[in-house]
């Protein structure tokens, strides 16, 4: 499941604060900070598709992630691959390597994770 781009944006938020309450979670916005009302529409939503939960605190919500940040990119660049590589991995590296402009530097560092990589397998 995904998220709309700004139930992303809270998720950025929460996994930075690991858990937080709704105040803290609005706080961390960049002016204009949104409504409560808002944040809190937002949050049900990510409660209902199982990425945020929270735990009741007296009258508070405190609020956390259920899904880590690495799984939630994993899925997202797995999801682009198929969808836009014809599930190529090496498509997508062909795509990566040549579209941005990495430096020298950069290209050697993907060189040595990749060989890491194969050592390992």
């Amino acid at each position: 499941m995904q998220l709309s781009n700004a139930e992303e944006q809270l998720m950025q938020i929460l996994w930075k604060q690991k858990k937080a309450f709704m105040k803290d979670l609005i706080e961390a916005y960049p002016e204009p900070r949104p409504a409560t009302t808002t944040v809190a529409t937002l949050l049900k939503r990510m409660q209902d598709k199982k990425f945020v939960d929270y735990k009741q605190l007296g009258r508070s919500r405190e609020y956390f992630p259920l899904v880590k940040k690495k799984d939630y990119f994993s899925r997202h660049v797995n999801g682009l691959i198929k969808n836009f590589f014809n599930d190529s991995a090496t498509q997508f590296a062909s795509f990566f390597t040549e579209a941005t402009d990495l430096s020298k530097e950069e290209l050697e560092k993907l060189r040595s994770l990749i060989d890491e990589q194969i050592k390992k397998k």
